[in-house]
This record gives C-alpha cells, structure tokens and sequence, in this order.
C-alpha cells in the first residue's frame, strides 16, 4: 500500500499522503464502509473518483479512524466523532488528509497544470506575479497561492467565502516553503500557517 508521504507539522498535526497505484479491489482490502458511504462510491462517475475515496479511508485508517468516525455538515465539510479537526483532498492520482487534534486545519492537493495561469485573475491579483519571468516558475507560485485559499477556505468551512476578496497570501520564497494567511470576512479575521510541497508534478498545501 503506497502511502506516500507523512509529515509531523507539530506534537498535535499531521498530514498524509498517497499515491494511487492499486486498483478499486485493492483499495477496498481491510475497508468497512457504512452505507451512506457504500452508495456515495457507487454514484461516483469514474473509477478514479472511487479510488480517490478508498485511498483517503486508507489514509484515514493508518491514523487509527475508520469510516464511521467520518460525518459531512451542512457544508460538506468533513468532521472526525472524537471531535479533532480533518480535512481531505484529491486530485488525479494523489490523496492526502490533515487531522490536528487542537484547532482547524484545511489541506489541498493540486496538479501543476498551465491552466492556472488563465484563471489567476479570479483568485489573486496577476499583477502582483508580473516579476516572474519564468512560465514555469509562475505556474508554480499560482498553484502555491490557489493551494494556499482553498486550504483557508477549507478550514472556514462555510460557502459565500471569495478567494479573491477574503482570502489573502503573504508573499514567499519557495526556498522558504511556508507563509501565513488570512480570512477576512463579515467580521470574522484569523491568520493561519501554511506550509507547501511539490512532488512528481503536484503541489501540497496545508494550513493551521
């Protein structure tokens, strides 16, 4: 079983990564799923999707849950029953999940893809990033960035949150790997950690 990477941010959070390379069955193997969940996979469009779900109950297990232990509020956000904080992501062939036991966490999983660059304006400010020259480079910093939001937005946990007006990213190096964010929203201010990975083409953020 391919779990990928595990990374102890502190005494009380940790992320874990996997790569997907098993089939469905296989991703199934020491798995009980509870019936909601049973139907939720057999809605799922492709298989890719299915083994995105079993690979984060994989990843669930190796921190000692099971899929019980799981339940989504109104917002779709996923909470654990002993009251730790979760967050869960997937994106083609890589899962990962963040389980803090002492406040909210948000993880986010994104495949660099030049895309990023046409759709920049609607999460960020684009002429903040004119400085970087090199494409590449700039593909990287936006994936960082968008990582970076959908993280915060994650550990917000509620809809109506705009990343482009109530989220906002500290500058960085990517020498550094870590910044700060913050939410500002209808009152609501708090700042927040956030650390960043790459690895076979995929970007990693995380925020506490």
């Amino acid at each position: 079983m391919p779990l990928y990477k595990t990374i102890r941010v502190n005494d009380f959070t940790k992320v874990l990564v996997w790569k997907i390379e098993e089939s469905l069955e296989d991703l199934t193997v020491g798995i009980e799923l509870t019936e909601l969940s049973k139907k939720r996979v057999e809605t799922m469009k492709s298989v890719l999707h299915q083994q995105g779900f079993m690979s984060i109950r994989q990843l669930l297990k190796q921190a000692g849950y099971e899929d019980a232990d799981v339940y989504y509020d109104a917002f779709g956000k996923p909470h654990l029953k002993d009251n730790n904080y979760l967050s869960i992501t997937h994106s083609f062939t890589f899962t990962a999940i963040i389980i803090s036991e002492k406040k909210p966490v948000g993880i986010d999983v994104e495949k660099q893809r030049d895309k990023i660059v046409k759709i920049a304006h609607k999460f960020t400010p684009i002429e903040e990033y004119n400085t970087i020259a090199n494409h590449e480079a700039l593909v990287s910093k936006l994936t960082i960035v968008w990582g970076a939001k959908e993280s915060l937005y994650k550990i917000y946990g509620k809809k109506k949150l705009q990343f482009i007006h109530h989220i906002y990213i500290e500058d960085f190096s990517f020498i550094d790997t870590k910044t700060t964010g913050v939410i500002k929203y209808e009152g609501h201010v708090s700042t927040h950690n956030i650390h960043f990975l790459e690895f076979e083409g995929f970007t990693c953020v995380y925020a506490h």
